[in-house]
């Protein structure tokens, strides 16, 4: 039996609610299947830690990752104690570090799920999102802060090494699935590092001569997003409009609630870490009616990953049955609470 060390970085707010219950599916399905085991170790991380002792992670916190398989993260952050620029530093240094450089996040309409636009024909697409450097990487500063001349600089750096890995990555994912890959820039006003995005496209489509490949602006891509949502297969953007773009498809095809993610690195020299899209939203955790969706996709995903692909599968299938048969949290206008969505999932696991 293959055993697979994870560690369980629930973080804040609903971030320990959703991990739980998608603990209990990852508990389900190993027993079931009898041929992996995850040994997992809980990471205490977040707000409740920083009160305790005064660091929201310890200093040597990438150091007690290295060891991992993979990071399983629920969210970090709570705005009514720290700023979430000092919240989330844990997270984004744990991507840059571990070169997680392919964010991937699927968004795809489920039966049972009504599209938040007009749908003729299915949505499923994937955003993948340069994760290691863009607008995200510490580039900058502040001058005379708190003064009236006072002065901010936020720069985005762009790698023609890391530009093109992200879209090998995302053409390599279109030929996958429906052979339509999608790049996002905003050229015509940042002639710099996104001028360098399309011309470094123009070298790659000849390597994929299989995959149709298109550019557009951030601005019509979000129209698009909104007009015509099952023109997009595979999307490949920087580090922010990736960001962006994600929480609109979240938005078009139900809510954040049914959105995972997982941050790779494909070389596999470090771990990688799967989480929904979703925040910790403070202002409902503690009511249990988080809605544990996002998580156990990513779940799924990280199963994937790990290589137990049968695994993954079921647990896919179970939320699709289960969002199918009209099983719903507050969020999607149902009324079932969190541990109760998952005991939905988990009755549609296989025997």
């Amino acid at each position: 039996m293959k055993t697979h060390k994870i560690a369980l970085y629930p973080g804040d707010g609903i971030g320990q609610e959703v991990v739980a219950e998608a603990v209990r599916v990852l508990d389900a399905i190993q027993q079931r299947s009898k041929t992996f085991h995850l040994e997992t170790e809980n990471i205490p991380w977040g707000c409740d830690y920083e009160a305790k002792t005064g660091q929201i992670a310890p200093p040597n916190f990438l150091e007690k990752l290295r060891p991992f398989d993979a990071i399983f993260l629920g969210a970090l952050g709570d705005p009514r104690k720290r700023p979430d620029h000092m919240t989330l530093e844990p997270l984004i240094c744990i991507r840059q570090s571990f070169d997680q450089y392919a964010c991937v996040r699927p968004a795809k309409l489920f039966p049972g799920i009504s599209a938040r636009v007009t749908a003729n024909t299915p949505i499923d697409m994937v955003i993948v999102r340069e994760n290691s450097e863009g607008e995200y990487f510490s580039c900058g500063g502040r001058f005379k802060i708190g003064d009236p001349d006072e002065v901010a600089v936020q720069t985005a750096l762009h790698t023609r090494k890391g530009v093109t890995r992200i879209l090998r990555f995302g053409f390599e994912l279109a030929r996958s699935r429906r052979r339509h890959l999608t790049m996002i820039t905003k050229s015509n006003a940042l002639k710099h590092g996104m001028v360098m995005w399309d011309q470094i496209l123009e070298t790659l489509r000849s390597e994929y001569p299989d995959v149709e490949a298109d550019q557009m602006h951030v601005d019509a891509a979000s129209m698009d997003f909104v007009r015509r949502p099952q023109r997009f297969d595979v999307v490949v953007a920087s580090n922010l409009f990736g960001d962006i773009l994600s929480d609109l498809a979240g938005a078009i095809v139900g809510g954040l609630g049914l959105l995972p993610s997982a941050n790779l690195n494909p070389e596999r020299h470090f771990p990688s870490m799967f989480e929904p899209v979703h925040g910790s939203a403070p202002d409902i955790a503690g009511k249990g009616i988080a809605n544990p969706v996002a998580t156990i996709l990513s779940s799924a995903m990280m199963l994937d990953w790990l290589g137990e692909k049968e695994a993954a599968t079921a647990i896919r299938q179970a939320v699709e049955s289960t969002l199918g048969a009209g099983h719903a949290t507050v969020d999607l206008g149902g009324r079932l609470k969190t541990h109760e969505m998952t005991d939905r999932i988990l009755e549609q696991l296989p025997a």
